[in-house]
């Protein structure tokens, strides 16, 4: 699933502050391009969780309507309505696959001489944990 859904940014301070109406999330940014990145992220993330518990991901508004969602979010500290608006896209199945099946560090605890005679083995430590992890819980496990 695709989507390009409306992000309203405003300076402050050094900082790049966004909000994003159909999610109701915020993040920010060091620049304009950074805060859009960071939207775009944060768009990702949210919609992993409403897939993960089984949420229909809302639907991209249309200017009006995330205008009109920022303005109900104003207080009178901070307005994100009168900052910039634009849309980010974001792909669903695109950014679920990089996610999940981005690479994680576990350290593993090992007998010495059996580090020894791997390593003399050129064995590759990861690929030796994949499978075994793979063999236990299935070759029919779900892969994204």
């Amino acid at each position: 699933m695709k989507g390009a859904y409306p992000i309203l940014i405003k300076k402050c301070g050094d900082d790049y502050l966004v909000y994003i109406p159909d999610m109701d999330i915020y993040t920010e940014g060091k620049s304009v391009a950074d805060a859009m990145e960071m939207a775009r992220d944060a768009i990702g993330l949210k919609g992993m969780d409403y897939i993960d518990q089984a949420v229909e991901i809302p639907i991209p508004s249309l200017s009006e309507e995330a205008l009109r969602k920022a303005q109900a979010d104003a207080d009178e500290d901070f307005d994100y309505s009168d900052g910039l608006f634009t849309l980010v896209d974001v792909d669903f199945d695109e950014y679920i696959k990089k996610i999940r099946n981005k690479a994680v560090k576990k350290n593993c605890t090992i007998p010495y001489w059996m580090s020894v005679e791997a390593d003399k083995a050129g064995i590759n430590y990861s690929r030796v944990l994949q499978d075994a992890i793979m063999n236990l819980i299935g070759k029919g496990a779900k892969r994204v």
